[in-house]
């Protein structure tokens, strides 16, 4: 493969809403939406091979702990604390821009700050907190700025 085409050529300071962002749905899933296995190495594949926003379904688990799967389905579940786990390892080791988690939670209180506080632990100060508030896109952070950091959208 052309070692150029590695290489980024695009002016990265503009606002994030600017560009197009390689997304993954149900990242989680090695298969079918009902029936297949949920895997936390998904998550190192598609980042490394370049996507930037991954999606992270998240569910009650047993025992307090919140699980990741497409739900009303019988896709099998995995921990949330190793998707973050995973994620954290192979988010820049091919891409330094940010990385999007996409969550959609379906959880209750307890496990939702069970998830906080994972990706507090897990992520440290990767994790940007800045908590963008205003309505105007245009004042966005550009991936340029947002470089080693994971974004949370809900």
């Amino acid at each position: 493969s052309n070692p150029l085409h590695r290489e980024v050529h695009q002016d990265m300071e503009q606002p994030l809403c600017n560009y197009f962002i390689a997304s993954s749905h149900n990242t989680y899933l090695c298969g079918d939406q009902l029936l297949s296995q949920s895997r936390a190495e998904m998550y190192a594949r598609v980042l490394q091979a370049g996507c930037r926003c991954v999606e992270v379904d998240c569910w009650d688990g047993p025992d307090g702990e919140p699980v990741v799967h497409h739900g009303y389905t019988l896709t099998s579940k995995i921990l949330f604390r190793e998707v973050a786990e995973t994620i954290n390892k192979y988010a820049f080791i091919k891409n330094e821009f940010p990385v999007i988690l996409s969550i959609e939670n379906h959880c209750s209180i307890q496990q939702q700050k069970k998830i906080a506080q994972y990706l507090k632990e897990i992520f440290g100060d990767k994790l940007d907190l800045s908590s963008v508030s205003t309505g105007d896109p245009r004042q966005l952070p550009s991936p340029q700025n947002l470089k080693g950091k994971i974004l949370v959208k809900v």
